[in-house]
């Protein structure tokens, strides 16, 4: 409780009271300038200013701390019954946590420190793609994070490495973490929101790996590794970092959806979305429409219906797409609507990877009452057959999404 002292002949009384709280502070302030006030009227008046709070420290608990991300994890592990798993995850999310708040860093200082452009030399990656400083910059600092995570990760796999790779520890763990350290990088010269795409999928006691010295696995284990890879279904956490106008963290261990804003004064993640759904329907499609000469009769018919307002909610929708995946499935998330990369004929088996993009995005929105889907089946259902496999996807809210499904089924 604060004390509110008015008048010269209070303010020695009242900074007595106010030891131990917010106003203990000012006293030798208060002190040093009775005698001033005795002799020059008006400057108790001005006393009572000095003696009065800010209104942030009126309205600002000061022995309240903000419920940070740390705090967080460690609440849900003691109230939680399944407390060992949520003890893992704490360990990881420290680790994830660590390494957005230093990918963040290096985007907003990106054209300061000379690391927007190509990676010199040319740089591609598996998937064919020119490499982007920032590209290979945030999946070192990712792998380096995930390094120091408490003996709880065995493999991760990395939308920048050809194959999984082995964390170089010692006491690795056999919880498997997939990334995208830098989704819509693409878009860093321009100064365009971008983001990490992050999973962890539970232990698997099919394929443990022996070596213990780290580096790339050996042909045996990939093998072993390439026919247990788990669908999202097996996903036990999931989430983004978003780099924009602020950065932000959603996430899920698989009860709700959280959001956590980083607080730069403090330098930690600050819980400011609890208990993220989206709507049932939006009012927003999110599609990259260059393609849709491409695309199947029965989607471009859908997007059609959703321009005009011949669309089961009789609502004309607006389009919205950045091109950053993690900015347009935010944006669905917050507003609600409808987001897809679908098939199309140049890209038949569709474009986004299922392992680090596709399946962490759909058990984010699925745990936020939203639905995904390839068109034809739930994305979560699908096994992976290679790591760098790519699907089509449409997600969103569920009512938007189902009518698109219906429209499927009708022509079947």
């Amino acid at each position: 409780m604060f004390a509110f002292v008015t008048g010269t002949a209070g303010l020695l009384s009242g900074a007595a009271v106010a030891r131990g709280t917010g106003l203990a502070r000012i006293q030798p302030r208060v002190t040093r300038t009775l005698a001033t006030a005795a002799v020059k009227p008006g400057v108790a008046a001005a006393l009572r200013m000095v003696a009065t709070p800010s209104k942030r420290e009126q309205f600002v608990d000061m022995d309240e701390s903000p419920m940070t991300l740390t705090r967080f994890m460690i609440q849900e592990a003691v109230e939680s019954l399944d407390s060992e798993h949520l003890r893992d995850m704490q360990n990881l999310m420290a680790s994830i946590q660590m390494a957005c708040k230093k990918i963040s860093s290096l985007v907003s200082r990106a054209g300061i420190s000379n690391l927007t452009g190509y990676e010199d030399g040319g740089s591609i990656n598996i998937q064919g793609e020119e490499q982007k400083k920032l590209d290979v910059l945030s999946n070192d600092v990712l792998k380096h994070a995930l390094k120091w995570q408490g003996g709880k990760l065995g493999i991760i796999a990395s939308e920048e490495e050809d194959e999984p790779v082995m964390v170089d520890e010692m006491a690795s763990g056999n919880y498997i973490a997939v990334f995208d350290p830098l989704d819509g990088s693409s878009n860093i010269d321009a100064g365009i929101a971008t983001g990490t795409i992050f999973g962890i999928f539970a232990e698997s006691s099919s394929c443990l790996p022996s070596d213990t010295d780290g580096g790339d696995l050996d042909d045996a284990t990939l093998t072993c590794l390439a026919n247990t890879m788990q669908p999202g279904s097996s996903l036990v956490a999931a989430g983004y970092c978003m780099y924009s106008s602020s950065c932000m963290m959603v996430l899920t261990t698989g009860a709700g959806v959280n959001g956590f804003t980083l607080d730069p004064q403090i330098g930690e993640f600050v819980l400011t979305h609890p208990n993220i759904t989206i709507p049932k329907r939006g009012k927003i499609y999110s599609f990259n429409e260059a393609n849709e000469p491409a695309w199947d009769p029965i989607l471009r018919e859908y997007i059609s219906n959703l321009k005009t307002g011949k669309n089961v909610s009789s609502t004309a929708y607006s389009s919205r797409y950045i091109g950053s995946m993690v900015a347009d499935v935010h944006r669905t998330l917050m507003y609600g609507g409808i987001f897809g990369y679908p098939a199309d004929k140049k890209n038949p088996n569709g474009k986004l990877r299922l392992l680090y993009e596709c399946a962490p995005m759909s058990f984010l929105v699925e745990q936020a009452g939203g639905m995904s889907t390839t068109g034809k089946e739930r994305v979560l259902d699908v096994i992976p057959n290679a790591v760098h496999q790519r699907l089509p996807l449409i997600l969103g809210s569920a009512d938007d999404v189902q009518e698109l499904l219906d429209m499927y089924a009708s022509h079947e």
